[in-house]
């Protein structure tokens, strides 16, 4: 769980760095070009070679520095992006809804909803970690709990139409990839909604919850190394 905590506050140092960098570059861009200055070469080959890596040294320094900032950011961030999220996720199943069969799902809608996916579990994660174990369960479990349960709903009709396509078209490295990231994010949020149910019922101590999130991790790093070492001479890559 510190892994997760300092990636999570690293996230978001990073974040702010890159936006206010971003903006400095796009005013100096701007200014350079307006007295007719090429700067993109320089930009190119010069700043963004250094400012990218620099930047994340200097977020992994604040993670350190400035810890008693960034514990007052988390909490904050978390509580106001978990209701947007579900807003969002809501409204994607709505749309998928409406959009009919399955298997004209596009390959790149399937890769944006896995990568939505795995932003609302690195959500969950980092709201797991910024909790107080010790507290009582209040209206922010249990929206956390509707966070779940549609990242559920969204998960189960990507593997819809994963299954879908697959029957259709046949069986590819990328989609047997995809396949096995699904289940597993789809194992984890199943569980994590039990251990949730269980915690706001009082039945279960928030313990349970928060160990299952760094028992489970681990698995997701298996499952890379099976996509990397093994997908390449299985599927003649090599």
């Amino acid at each position: 769980m510190d892994f997760v905590r300092f990636t999570g506050e690293f996230a978001i140092y990073y974040t702010l760095l890159a936006l206010g960098g971003a903006v400095l570059i796009g005013l100096t861009l701007g200014a350079f070009t307006l007295i007719g200055t090429d700067f993109e070469p320089v930009l190119a080959e010069w700043i963004l070679p250094f400012a990218v890596p620099g930047a994340l040294v200097v977020a992994a320094w604040l993670v350190e520095a400035k810890q008693n900032v960034v514990e007052n950011i988390a909490p904050v961030l978390t509580r106001i992006f978990t209701p947007l999220t579900i807003v969002m996720l809501l409204a994607l199943l709505g749309v998928i809804a409406a959009a009919g069969g399955l298997v004209d799902v596009e390959r790149e809608l399937l890769i944006l909803m896995d990568a939505i996916l795995i932003l609302v579990l690195s959500l969950l994660l980092y709201s797991i970690s910024a909790r107080d174990s010790l507290a009582r369960p209040g209206l922010f479990d249990g929206l956390q709990l509707v966070l779940v349960g549609a990242a559920i709903a969204v998960d189960a009709v990507m593997l819809t139409a994963m299954l879908t396509r697959i029957a259709e078209f046949g069986f590819s490295p990328n989609k047997i990839a995809a396949l096995g990231l699904n289940l597993l994010l789809l194992v984890h949020l199943v569980r994590a909604a039990w251990l949730t149910v269980g915690f706001l019922r009082r039945q279960r101590p928030f313990g349970q919850l928060e160990n299952w999130q760094t028992r489970y991790l681990p698995v997701y790093g298996a499952w890379a190394a099976v996509v990397v070492i093994l997908f390449p001479p299985v599927f003649g890559f090599i």
